[in-house]
Formats: C-alpha cells, structure tokens, sequence
C-alpha cells in the first residue's frame, strides 16, 4: 500500500494525526540541532572559562562572551557581571540564570507531551469510526445485500488509523524521552560548574578582602 493510499486508508483523522507528524518532526530537528550545538562546545568553552577564572577573571568573562548563545553561559554571565557581589548574592545569581534558562531547555515540552498523549486517542476515535462505517455497510439476514466494499473500507480504516495513532505516539515518545535524559542531564552539568565557578569566586572574593588596604 502506497503512502497516499495508507492516508486516505486512516479516513478522517489521517488529517490532524498528518499535522502532528508533521509538527513532531519540525520540533524534533529543532531541538536536535539545539542540543546538538550545546554538547559539541560547552564543556570545552566552560573548561576553558574556569580555567582562565583561576588567573584572570576578566579574561574568563571574555571568553564566555564570545559563546553566549549557550544557556550555561549566560548564566554564569549573569552572576560574574554583578559588581563586586558578595558569595551569598554571586549564588543567588548563578540560581535565578538556572531557573531563567530551565524553559529554554525544556521547550516544546507540553507540545510533545500533547502529541504523544492525543496520537493514540485519535487513532482510537479512527477505530471506531471505521467500525461503525463497517457495521452499517452490513445488512443482517441478506447477505446478498451488504455492501462488501463497504466493509472492507471501515475495517481497513479502523486498522490503519490505530497503527498511524501509536506510530506518531512512539516516534514522539522516543525523542521527547532522550530529551528529557538531556536536560536532566544539563541541569547536572550546570550544578557541578557552576559549583565550580562558585568555589572560585569565594575564594577570590576571600582573596580581596584579605590583601584590600586597610582605610
């Protein structure tokens, strides 16, 4: 059975469950592309940033600038540019940039969520349709008069709408699942540098006090 003939085969909703395929798809090359961009530069530039912080804050402030687009940068820019903040208001800064970035992370995630919970519904609703059209096709006690065509058509609908329903559900599932898995795991990364970073800064901010001159 050729594609076109699977869609017109699913009966009415072949047209919403094509829609969600065809916006789970966009949305997944998008979010590919997204973490793909942060995996492949952040912990080399962040490596880099806290190495130079040990030398030359400055420079380190420097060098996340140039990489800005990537969340775990900007948060550590939003703590590292307050003026001379004091430890407890450099962490309050690095924790209010994570909560900031947490819906760049997590987006699409309510479409995702609504894709794979409605597919399934709407391959049921298919289902059922398609029964019925059966049914009615059936004239009980003369055989001779049932439409055969009919039939076929109903039971052929009701089949082909559940298996589109589960396909678009699964294919959704499985990526929405390894993105999860990735902002769970960038929300780690985040707590263990910018644990890192924080360390740092207090022990820099200690360094200032104690060789500050005395007034």
């Amino acid at each position: 059975m050729s594609i076109d003939n699977i869609w017109t085969a699913g009966g009415i909703v072949s047209i919403p469950l094509l829609c969600f395929s065809l916006i789970a798809t966009a949305l997944i090359v998008e979010r590919v592309v997204f973490w793909g961009r942060i995996m492949r530069k952040q912990r080399r530039v962040v490596k880099e940033a806290l190495s130079l912080y040990r030398a030359d804050p400055f420079s380190a402030v420097a060098k996340l600038k140039q990489n800005a687009q990537l969340p775990i940068v900007r948060i550590f820019l939003e703590a590292l540019e307050l003026e001379t903040p004091t430890p407890d208001e450099f962490r309050l800064a690095l924790d209010s940039a994570t909560q900031a970035e947490i819906p760049t992370l997590r987006r699409f995630g309510t479409w995702f969520q609504t894709i794979i919970a409605v597919s399934p519904l709407l391959g049921l609703l298919g289902t059922i349709l398609g029964l019925i059209r059966s049914f009615a096709s059936i004239e009980l006690g003369n055989a001779a008069a049932t439409n055969s065509a009919g039939v076929t058509g109903g039971l052929s609908e009701a089949l082909v709408s559940t298996v589109m329903g589960l396909v678009v559900a699964i294919f959704t599932l499985l990526f929405a699942n390894a993105f999860k898995g990735l902002y769970l795991r960038e929300l780690a990364l985040i707590q263990e540098y910018g644990g890192q970073l924080e360390l740092l800064y207090r022990r820099f901010h200690q360094g200032v006090r104690e060789y500050a001159p005395y007034k």
